[in-house]
């Protein structure tokens, strides 16, 4: 449904912009859209909600603690 790419906006449920992705790209291991970005302190939290603004719709993605694949 898109991949995240650098400068990306990151929005809340409300569409306020809440940081930027600064890396994606499709994962081999897991075959799903990845990216790393920096957001507000209070959005930080394993397993929040957050959204990605990719071509002008907010696509869901959740905020998951390093690495994120199974070695």
């Amino acid at each position: 449904r898109g991949i995240p790419r650098k400068d990306y906006f990151i929005v809340d449920e409300n569409g306020t912009e809440i940081g930027q992705v600064t890396s994606g790209t499709m994962s081999p291991s897991t075959g799903k859209a990845i990216g790393l970005g920096y957001v507000k302190t209070e959005y930080s939290k394993v397993d929040s909600q957050i959204f990605v603004q990719i071509r002008k719709k907010a696509i869901p993605a959740t905020v998951v603690k390093l690495p994120f694949y199974k070695a």
